[in-house]
């Protein structure tokens, strides 16, 4: 089991008034599947993938990814998960505007300690290239159009070599069209190294392409459908 996620509730506190994000979450994922997570806008779904991702706490109940309880972690170690063992594509890109593309890719290898000079250039190389970018190594992101921007987060995801890649809305800033093409090239990393994606959507093109979908509203998940 790479994800366990156990009657967990998440609750937000907006002045006197706490707001119920989560409510008795259980979802299992395993290692090498391609998971939706489906549901409209504020469902819940970011909340979700934020707790799989060690970016915030549950208010109650259990997140494992692998044989680890992540919610009873430190910051230190919670850090050391999100640099090994998961990669992030955001629907906003997230790139750094000053850096090219080779930069962007290289940021999360520059903070690892076991990684190699040589070792880092050749990871980097190799995921622009999967991604279809080598021509456009050293451009930035305002050269790019919004479906590189997103192949340049691909990589950046990826080249950690995660067992999990989370995606929050990854194709929603793109057209329909280039939405499908950065969902088959997930698809097609997810077949060749049996890289796991967890990806939220509430696109049912996107939806169609997943192994497993789980279907949450208001907080609560509602279906589980293969």
């Amino acid at each position: 089991m790479l994800v366990s996620v156990k009657n967990v509730y998440k609750n937000y506190t907006l002045g006197k008034t706490t707001v119920p994000a989560l409510r008795g979450i259980n979802l299992s994922i395993q290692e090498g599947e391609f998971v939706s997570v489906a549901g409209a806008s504020g469902s819940g779904k970011s909340t979700l993938l934020n707790l799989i991702g060690c970016l915030d706490k549950p208010s109650s109940g259990e997140v494992w990814v692998g044989e680890r309880q992540v919610n009873l972690l430190s910051e230190r170690e919670l850090n050391s998960i999100r640099l090994k063992t998961i990669g992030f594509i955001f629907q906003a890109f997230n790139l750094i505007s000053v850096l090219n593309v080779r930069e962007n890719v290289e940021l999360p290898l520059l903070i690892r300690k076991d990684i190699s000079k040589k070792e880092r250039a050749e990871r980097v190389a190799r995921f622009i290239e999967a991604v279809g970018l080598t021509a456009q190594a050293r451009h930035k992101p305002a050269e790019l159009s919004g479906g590189q921007r997103q192949r340049v987060a691909v990589a950046r995801a990826l080249v950690t070599h995660p067992k999990l890649v989370l995606a929050d809305e990854p194709t929603a800033n793109l057209d329909s069209k280039t939405g499908i093409e950065i969902i088959d090239l997930m698809q097609a990393i997810n077949r060749e190294n049996r890289t796991t994606f967890v990806f939220s959507t509430h696109d049912p093109k996107i939806m169609q392409r997943a192994s497993v979908i789980y279907h949450i509203e208001d907080g609560v998940l509602k279906s589980e459908l293969a």
